[in-house]
């Protein structure tokens, strides 16, 4: 800071200027005599104190009273009706804005909450409202209309038509003010739906042409916009012989403002309208204001823009093909409006555009990009990479965050159009993913799952290609996308992104997720200040840790998350842990919790912070519905010693209110048993669901490595062979060694005969994971019969969604295979058969050389 002389001297004229601007603020305070005139005798009822101050009280303390008007209403709608209400109407003839539009807030208040009936609200509110319409601000007057226009929707006919549209025939003649001709337009819009076509025809129409035909622009675009309700309310035949005439001309009228209602109305109105109206009336229109666009009358070009899509797709079946490839020059020609430059020279050859023009023609290519998907509709899929590459190029890259926002949003519209040809547009979402704009990955990010999931399958009709290769720079654009909206202050962003990663398991490979993602949420949990964040982070690597495919990963993340976490040296990380532990009851089954997570879920009641051990008795009764009897007999016990432990020697009285509490909602509860209980049938369905999968997915990790041995024993046979052929040895040792040889490759190929299916269903069960069709990813489906069930098993790997079922475990006793055995009254798989006969003979074998090794000691002895 400059503490120069001329500086001090400004400081001390700031001070001056500071202490001038005060005065008149304490000389505003109320004197006594003016507290006195506010004070209210405290005796008075309430109504007695809203006549009060309605009487002699001020205009703060009257707009007060008429806030409370739907209260009194409710407390006493007699006495309110009788003494408070003509208060009112009096004092709104002289009251200011902010009273009008309280009252009108507060009528239309008592209307929605019924507090009086129709018949008494029309006698009573109704000519309020009417005599407020015409006021000479225009914000209060809209106010009243508004109020006035949500009363017609209740009032029966006759009331009406008695009261509102007899007397709209004089409000909306020339002599009357132009605030009374444009109320009379938008009531007589709100009518044409509520009396029969005869009377419309005899009594609204020619209000309706005489209001198009209006000296004020003003009335006819405002009565040109009523035009749709008019045209819904008296049929197809009408509108054609009465609206859409009107129309044509209003299209043609001298005013900007008139026309572009016009063009808006006939875009709305053209599902009315028979394919004669559209071919010979409206195409020409259409194309007269295309045409003039860009060289007469540019203040079309935004509206144009936002329902050109609507507009094409409205008269595709009368396009020739000419004017198909025009209008859709036309829009590509508008996707690209300010930022083509030919010869020094844009579109409208100015070479310095304003800024004015230059925010209509972003909102121009906006509304481009909001009709991007309605336009692959209008030129057929199929055509998209010949057609509109360049244009979706274009937009997905153009310079304005608005444009790839909206890019951004209708990006799944897009890919579920192109189906099977959804990889063409890969590397543009490669693009959006790594937008400089946090608004641009926030609006991508709401649909990624389902974009992803199109991406990397194909679309319905693909092959069964390697997934990554459609899309090769996948994983380094989303953990950019991660880290951008880490290091930003949008923690919300952050959150909902984290979320959205949950579906990972079902786009790329476990050993992906595992190197590039799962640390990373480890990290997010332990680092991160912002606790959404954190939980968000801590559900995903759950998700992450439920399908990864490989045992000694699955326990080294265990191992991190209890020494880390569970055990750490901050309190912060002890509470994320019990937060981690809740997401692992959630996804995982009940056994694989209570093997990893229960006793050091229950080591916290020794916690030293107080929060960590409330938190955790708010999770006892979760841990406890966990357990099964008599299997957990033993954990059972440890969490009854745990609770024993904290009602006696726990000192913060906090805690131990939720301890007692808890204890309270344990003896409650039901423990279930190992054997399968109808109370309980649901959830131990669901849970043996996710205990069968979780042994799937150890059978399919053994498979995998019995494969590998496999290839690498073939291998060395194969070297072996070769040796063999080339050292010449004796006859009788090449009969042995060949001899050896064929007997070690039958058996070799006799375990591949056997395992050659499960192998085969090893592969197809690493392409699964869950469908985000079937909701979040942890939940299993619950279609189930009474002797057995069919489920979606989630895989871990990348590939397609597949069904399996028991049936497809299920195999003869009589199989030589050897295949795993899954019937409909066993569940859960606990093992191979094929590995249970190889330890079997590894047993047998141990147990002969072991004999013979005895033998032979006892033969020497006897020497």
């Amino acid at each position: 800071m400059d503490f120069s002389q001329n500086n001090l001297f400004g400081y001390i004229e700031d001070l001056q200027e500071l202490t001038i601007i005060e005065r008149p603020v304490r000389r505003s305070l109320k004197t006594p005599e003016e507290i006195e005139r506010l004070t209210v005798d405290e005796e008075l009822n309430d109504i007695e104190r809203a006549v009060y101050l309605l009487s002699s009280g001020q205009d703060i303390q009257g707009t007060s009273v008429v806030a409370n008007l739907p209260v009194l209403m409710q407390q006493n709608p007699a006495e309110t009706l009788r003494r408070v209400l003509p208060k009112i109407r009096e004092v709104l003839h002289v009251a200011g804005v902010e009273m009008q539009l309280t009252a009108a807030v507060a009528f239309l208040t008592i209307l929605q909450e019924e507090s009086a009936s129709i018949h008494t609200y029309s006698h009573s509110f109704l000519h309020i409202i009417l005599q407020n319409l015409e006021h000479r601000d225009a914000g209060v007057s809209n106010a009243w209309l508004e109020t006035l226009l949500a009363v017609i929707e209740a009032l029966p006919k006759e009331t009406i038509r008695h009261e509102i549209l007899n007397p709209l025939v004089s409000k909306a003649q020339l002599s009357q003010t132009l605030q009374s001709r444009l109320v009379s337009c938008k009531i007589l819009g709100k009518l044409a739906n509520k009396f029969e076509t005869h009377i419309i025809k005899r009594e609204i129409l020619p209000l309706v042409k005489s209001l198009c035909q209006d000296v004020e622009y003003e009335v006819r675009s405002c009565m040109c916009r009523q035009l749709e309700h008019i045209a819904q309310g008296i049929g197809t035949d009408l509108t054609k012989n009465v609206v859409l005439p009107e129309l044509v001309e209003l299209a043609r009228d001298e005013g900007s403002s008139v026309r572009l209602a016009a063009f808006e109305t006939l875009v709305n109105l053209l599902e009315m309208f028979d394919a004669d109206d559209r071919s010979q009336t409206v195409l020409p229109l259409v194309k007269s204001f295309c045409e003039k666009s860009f060289k007469v009358d540019e203040s079309i070009l935004v509206s144009l823009s936002f329902h050109l899509g609507k507009l094409c797709n409205g008269l595709y079946g009368i396009f020739t093909p000419e004017q198909h490839l025009r209008f859709l020059e036309f829009y590509k020609k508008l996707c690209t409006l300010g930022l083509q430059q030919e010869n020094g020279h844009n579109d409208n050859q100015i070479q310095l555009q304003t800024l004015e023009q230059e925010k209509k023609y972003i909102s121009v290519r906006k509304n481009c990009a909001y009709n991007f998907p309605a336009m692959i509709a209008f030129v057929d899929p199929k055509n998209f990479h010949l057609e509109l590459y360049s244009t979706f190029f274009c937009l997905c890259h153009d310079p304005e965050v608005p444009v790839r926002y909206t890019m951004a949003i209708g990006l799944y519209e897009v890919a579920k159009l192109l189906d099977s040809g959804v990889y063409v547009i890969h590397k543009e979402l490669v693009t959006l993913l790594q937008d400089d704009s946090l608004e641009v990955l926030d609006a991508l990010i709401s649909h990624l799952p389902e974009i992803l999931e199109l991406m990397t399958t194909g679309g319905e009709n693909s092959g069964s290609e390697s997934k990554l290769l459609t899309v090769p720079d996948l994983i380094p654009a989303l953990t950019t996308a991660e880290q951008r909206a880490a290091t930003s202050l949008k923690w919300r962003t952050h959150e909902k992104l984290l979320q959205k990663y949950a579906c990972l398991p079902h786009i790329i490979s476990s050993d992906q997720i595992y190197y590039r993602f799962l640390h990373r949420m480890l990290t997010i949990i332990m680092t991160n200040n912002v606790l959404p964040v954190q939980k968000a982070a801590a559900r995903t690597l759950c998700v992450y840790l439920r399908y990864n495919r490989k045992q000694e990963q699955r326990h080294e993340v265990i191992q991190k998350l209890i020494e880390q976490l569970g055990q750490g040296k901050s309190y912060w990380n002890r509470l994320r842990f019990l937060d981690t532990c809740e997401f692992i009851m959630e996804l995982f089954s009940k056994s694989f919790f209570c093997k990893y997570f229960f006793l050091p879920v229950l080591e916290l009641t020794h916690d030293p912070v107080a929060n960590v051990r409330m938190k955790l008795c708010y999770l006892l009764p979760k841990v406890k519905s966990t357990l099964k009897v008599p299997t957990d007999k033993h954990l059972l016990q440890q969490l009854e010693l745990c609770i024993r432990k904290l009602l006696c020697q726990e000192k913060d009285k906090d805690v131990l209110t939720i301890v007692k509490r808890t204890v309270l909602e344990l003896d409650r509860m039901e423990i279930s048993v190992d054997a399968f209980q109808k109370r309980f049938y649901e959830n131990d369905l669901l849970d043996q669901e996710k205990e069968r999968e979780e042994q799937l997915l150890l059978e399919m990790e053994q498979l995998e490595k019995e494969k590998q041995q496999n290839e690498g024993r073939s291998i060395s046979d194969k070297i072996f062979e070769k040796k063999r052929r080339d050292s010449k040895t004796s006859s009788t040792l090449s009969k042995s060694i060949s001899l050896s040889v064929s007997g070690s490759s039958s058996s070799a190929s006799t375990s591949k005969e056997g395992k050659k299916s499960k192998l085969v269903r090893s592969q197809s069960f690493s392409t699964q994971a869950l469908h985000p069709k079937y909701g979040n990813i942890d939940k299993c489906s619950n279609k189930s019969s009474a002797t057995g069930y069919t489920s979606s098993i989630p895989g871990v790997g990348k590939g397609s969604m597949l069904p399996f079922s028991d049936d497809s475990f299920r195999t003869r006793s009589t199989n030589i295979s050897g295949n795993a055995v899954f019937s409909s009254s066993t569940p859960i798989a606990t093992s191979s058969r094929n590995t249970a006969n190889s330890v079997d003979q590894k047993n047998n074998g141990t147990k002969e050389s072991h004999s013979r090794k005895m033998s032979l000691k006892n033969r020497k002895s006897n020497s």
